[in-house]
């Protein structure tokens, strides 16, 4: 998975990014978040793969009868340890997405949102492949991006990061085109509507995507 998240933008400096987030940014985080709650039930199992810091996990463990998060960073694991509600029904592991340690149909839900398809930078076939392979049959993976007409919010809330010091320096010559470039390396990518069907189709599903908010784009997938 991508070590830039692992090494450079974890913990304390994940959460500033989205405390920094500008109201239509915080609008957009929250409706993804919203749109996941309102398909969880008490009885569901939930996994989040790329859980950072535990910014959404928290908000699942409130509907979910339990939740498990994976991340490569152990310090934003840590950091989501210490955020988790007492009493809430919980587990943390130090993981790769494309390589769960989990059995097969482990899960009633498997949560992949906020464009961890394309900022994990892993083979997006694997990544969808093993979520689908940890999910019960009847149950669910989320993966969402951002859609298109969000480009210039999504672009504005990435140069406010660089101006704190969190990513790099944006390079706007070769930044266009749904993919934000920084000078020490960074790239930040996009799944679209084309994109998520071509990729399932050579699964052999047929998933449902959904605009939320004209912000995200989502790929919900119900596992046979």
């Amino acid at each position: 998975m991508n070590k830039y998240y692992s090494q450079k933008l974890s913990a304390e400096r994940l959460r500033l990014c989205y405390e920094l987030a500008p109201p239509r940014v915080k609008q957009y985080l929250e409706a993804e978040i919203e749109f996941v709650l309102d398909r969880l039930n008490p009885s569901s199992i939930v996994l989040e793969l790329g859980c950072g810091y535990g910014r959404v996990l928290q908000r699942l463990a409130a509907k979910a009868k339990k939740v498990v998060g994976i991340d490569t960073s152990h310090e934003s694991l840590i950091l989501a340890k210490k955020m988790m509600r007492r009493g809430a029904k919980y587990h943390l592991a130090e993981m790769n997405a494309v390589e769960l340690g989990f059995n097969d149909g482990q899960f009633d839900v498997v949560v992949c949102i906020q464009n961890g398809i394309s900022a994990f930078k892993v083979d997006e076939r694997e990544l969808v492949q093993e979520a689908m392979r940890v999910t019960r049959s009847g149950g669910k993976t989320f993966f969402s991006s951002y859609a298109e007409r969000f480009w210039e919010e999504r672009l504005a809330w990435f140069k406010i990061q660089a101006e704190h010091g969190l990513v790099g320096e944006i390079d706007y010559d070769k930044t266009g085109d749904g993919v934000i470039v920084g000078k020490d390396g960074f790239r930040a990518t996009t799944m679209t509507p084309d994109g998520f069907l071509a990729l399932t189709s050579e699964l052999g599903v047929i998933p449902q995507i959904t605009e939320v908010d004209g912000s995200s784009v989502f790929c919900e997938i119900v596992v046979e």
